[in-house]
């Protein structure tokens, strides 16, 4: 398990019974955490000052309910970045925490490289990884089918002081395919597939049927000399080797060390609350 702890606008604040009370800046926030299933000292509903709390329905949907006022956009800081956050469907807040090892692995891989890089961020989302990836000094390709979430990403980068990016509202799988016709490569690959999803003209994913064919598509985009190529999945049930299994498999003619672990959020009970899983591969 891997964690980064140089958060200061986030905390959990306590676990159990299917949820998690975090701390996002000034609002405490009560989320479902599927990975909850431990009980918790006391009914998490009772601590003081929650700001809101995301109520499941019973036909898999769900609704905020609010206790005290939230801005329909407030933000946090981690390091010298700032990202916008929205209450959003599905619990969603438009950022991962937890997110901020990779963040600060990428940043150092880029600062250490000592040469000009081009990130390619797939299903990038509203783009910290994007952020974080600007602010060492690399371009970015940010591509994802949601036109609302590439405009939250080019939020995050203006409220970081930042350019660099270059915004493609696609389905993933044949922006690839149209860059490697166009002969475009790319010295570091970032994905975080989602576990079912739709493109915007109604294309399926499903991560166990698609994400090794996707990976080796996205393996021929890669530079002569590459960075790094790294893949997050949320998915229940695969483990973090059988994404290292892949980078091995469809990035085999280049040397490098490929790591794959739980990434994880430090709690304020003394535990780590488990996040799904990263793996990167590093080359030489």
């Amino acid at each position: 398990m891997i964690v980064n702890n140089e958060w200061r606008d986030y905390e959990i604040i306590a676990t159990g019974n299917g949820e998690k009370l975090e701390r996002w800046g000034v609002y405490t926030l009560l989320r479902p955490d599927p990975q909850v299933i431990w009980k918790s000292e006391k009914p998490l509903e009772d601590y003081k000052g929650i700001s809101a709390r995301y109520i499941r329905s019973s036909d898999g949907g769900g609704h905020w309910e609010y206790y005290k006022p939230v801005p329909d956009n407030f933000t946090v800081k981690w390091r010298d970045l700032t990202f916008s956050l929205k209450l959003m469907g599905f619990k969603h807040t438009g950022l991962f925490p937890e997110q901020a090892v990779n963040w600060a692995r990428m940043i150092d891989l880029i600062k250490a490289s000592g040469k000009h890089i081009n990130v390619l961020n797939l299903f990038g989302y509203t783009g910290a990884a994007s952020v974080a990836c600007a602010s060492a000094g690399a371009d970015v390709c940010h591509v994802d089918s949601a036109k609302a979430m590439v405009d939250r990403c080019r939020d995050n980068m203006k409220l970081s002081g930042l350019d660099g990016v270059r915004y493609i509202v696609d389905d993933c799988f044949k922006f690839c395919e149209r860059e490697l016709r166009r002969g475009n490569r790319y010295d570091a690959i970032i994905m975080d597939p989602p576990s079912f999803g739709r493109g915007p003209k109604g294309e399926k994913w499903k991560i166990e049927d698609n994400v090794f064919d996707f990976v080796k598509l996205t393996s021929d985009l890669l530079s002569d000399k590459p960075l790094f190529i790294l893949i997050n999945s949320y998915t229940t049930g695969l483990q973090p080797t059988v994404m290292g299994n892949i980078l091995e498999l469809t990035t085999k003619d280049y040397k490098g060390v490929t790591e794959a672990d739980e990434i994880g959020l430090p709690t304020n009970e003394g535990i780590v609350l488990p996040c799904g899983c990263s793996a990167m591969k590093v080359f030489k």
